[in-house]
């Protein structure tokens, strides 16, 4: 296929509906070349098969005509390239050349991809650092662009592309959320033992979930474990305990748990009320804003009456105070279970398997928590004092003696009149001239001299304007003429309408030079001052690089046609202006460090 080149007849359309301009499509290697038969038509194509996504064509044998859509990069503007053939055979030619320019350059991209690979992996990287870079440099082709010309050119390091986009690659791994597994909504109450119907035995299935459960629902089981396994008994005893208080706890039958409870120590810390759970609320009670605190009081709680509440499991037993304590109260049950699940896990990367590092996991997540919770209250112990002074109730504080004598004005014009000596003083002679002013004046005095004022004004005007008027409605005209056409300018930029005028290759052209100095430069800035050999090394190979960028911007400019070429200079101007202050810069460096090599280290030649 090499040098081989297909001219074919074919109508241009910008659309399907688009009745095409006729003209001729010519395709070579690297391009396609669309020429109208009518010289004074805009509708001259001159496309790169490496900006090229794909290409569909219609079938054969239907009513359809010979179409060929050249499909685009979707980054790049302008979308897809639709052409109309006399027949098929003439599209299947013109079809069988552009599969094979892609394929061409299918086999480009996919090697400087694979290069791209090895050059990370010559990098002493983790595997998900590569990983997050290979994956942006298939999001961004026009990332992956960059690193190919200048990574794998070998103008830049691995090491050296990638310091300047750390932002990158650390906003890529925030982004990954990692989701945090929680507990499940079914109570761990609701688990019946189960009977085999034929003894008196009793099974509870005790998964590695609903052990976790456990010790997030039941601070006094948690610290039991952590207390009595293994120096007490072992973990078989310690949860064969734990069933039988369960089980206790299902006969509702509150007299044999506190019998039992008091001949077996360690079998009471399971049927009595958790003691650590109550200590935790009456703390958070303690916290809670008083302003906000609308729990009421005994006098309107009748829960504790005969016949009201919900007792637990559906049980009336109404029995002695003293086993309160073996009693379960459904609706503490409830706001613990649904807090634990809106807390979430709250430790990750524990094997749920072993009982021991689940419970540790969760006393070191305590602790982290409760010196979290002390510093927050020590640094907000001034707004709870302030919170505490709002909730006073004034009429029931003892009377407090104000540590200051309230200030006493008895007439406030009295204040302002004594500054006027003062006032007079510190001006000194720019007050020659001026009026004395009466201090002490009636309201028909003070009504007279504001209307001789007002008159004076009237009929003098003022001598000394702050700003004057003609100067002010200037400046007004020009802000108003500036703001309504902001909006009109950025829309009909001419120079990126001009842009976008431009033949497609010489666009592409400019618009990848413009990308390539633009890096080039971010990292020859970035090396100085020049401190390490390196460095040194660095600014040379950059040098270089923008060196051959000259030749390519002057290729550029005599390339456009005569009409064109004033408006590409333009373009061009600010990129050489650029390059330019690089070398300045360097220039001046070369010669100042020169100068002190000459002199010496003790600064004598």
């Amino acid at each position: 296929m090499a040098g081989q080149v297909v001219v074919m007849r074919a109508k241009y359309r910008i659309s399907v509906k688009d009745p095409g301009v006729p003209g001729v499509l010519k395709l070579d290697d690297d391009k396609f070349v669309f020429i109208p038969h009518d010289p004074t038509s805009s509708a001259k194509l001159q496309v790169g098969f490496r900006t090229v996504k794909g290409h569909k064509f219609t079938k054969e044998g239907t009513n359809k005509q010979a179409l060929l859509n050249i499909t685009q990069d979707p980054e790049i503007k302008g979308g897809g390239f639709i052409f109309e053939f006399e027949k098929f055979s003439d599209r299947d030619v013109c079809r069988d050349f552009v599969g094979k320019a892609l394929a061409k350059y299918i086999d480009v991209n996919k090697a400087a991809a694979e290069g791209s690979v090895a050059k990370l992996n010559t990098e002493q990287l983790s595997t998900t650092e590569i990983d997050r870079r290979i994956n942006l440099l298939r999001e961004d082709s026009e990332l992956q662009k960059l690193h190919q010309q200048f990574v794998i050119g070998g103008i830049l390091t691995e090491a050296e592309f990638w310091a300047t986009r750390k932002k990158l690659l650390d906003g890529d791994n925030n982004r990954m959320v990692r989701q945090h597994v929680g507990f499940k909504s079914a109570m761990i109450s609701d688990i019946r033992p189960q009977a085999d119907g034929w003894t008196n035995k009793v099974t509870f299935n005790l998964t590695p979930e609903i052990i976790h459960q456990i010790f997030a629902e039941k601070p006094a089981v948690h610290q039991a474990f952590l207390n009595y396994v293994p120096s007490k008994m072992s973990e078989k005893d310690f949860w064969t305990k734990y069933c039988r208080a369960e089980y206790l706890h299902s006969t509702k039958n509150s007299v044999a748990a506190a019998a039992e409870a008091a001949e077996d120590e360690e079998l009471a810390v399971f049927l009595k009320q958790d003691d650590i759970l109550a200590r935790e609320a009456r703390q958070k009670i303690r916290k809670v804003d008083p302003t906000l605190d609308m729990e009421a009081d005994q006098g309107d709680d009748y829960t504790h009456m005969p016949d009201h509440g919900i007792p637990r499991d559906g049980n009336k037993e109404i029995s002695d105070s003293q086993y309160d304590q073996y009693k379960r109260n459904l609706l503490q049950d409830l706001n613990r279970h649904a807090a634990v699940v809106l807390q979430g896990r709250g430790i990750d990367d524990v094997d749920l398997a072993d009982p021991r590092s689940v419970a540790e996991a969760l006393a070191s997540s305590k602790k982290i928590e409760l010196a979290t919770e002390a510093q927050y209250t020590n640094s907000n112990q001034a707004e709870l004092v302030r919170i505490s002074k709002i909730t006073e109730i004034k009429d029931l504080q003892a009377p407090r003696e104000l540590p200051l004598a309230p200030l006493s004005i008895k007439d406030p014009r009295d204040y302002f009149y004594s500054q006027q000596a003062n006032v007079l003083k510190h001006l000194g002679e720019t007050t020659r001239g001026m009026k004395p002013v009466k201090c002490h004046l009636r309201t028909q005095e003070a009504y007279s001299c504001m209307m001789k004022s007002i008159s004076y004004i009237k009929d003098v005007g003022i001598n000394d304007p702050t700003i004057k008027p003609e100067l002010a409605l200037k400046v007004l005209n020009g802000l108003t003429h500036n703001i309504s056409s902001t909006k009109y300018h950025l829309r009909n930029n001419p120079q990126e309408s001009f842009l976008n005028s431009l033949p497609t290759l010489m666009k592409e052209e400019l618009l990848n030079h413009w990308t390539s100095i633009q890096e080039l430069l971010k990292h020859f800035w970035s090396s100085y001052p020049i401190t390490t050999s390196s460095l040194h090394t660095k600014v040379i190979r950059l040098k270089d690089a923008m060196t051959r960028i000259y030749p390519r911007l002057q290729e550029i400019k005599e390339s456009a046609q005569s009409d064109l070429r004033h408006q590409v200079s333009l373009l061009v101007q600010p990129m050489l202006q650029a390059l330019d202050a690089a070398f300045a810069h360097y220039d001046a460096d070369l010669q100042k460090r020169s100068a002190k090599t000459a002199a010496g280290p003790n600064g004598c030649t």
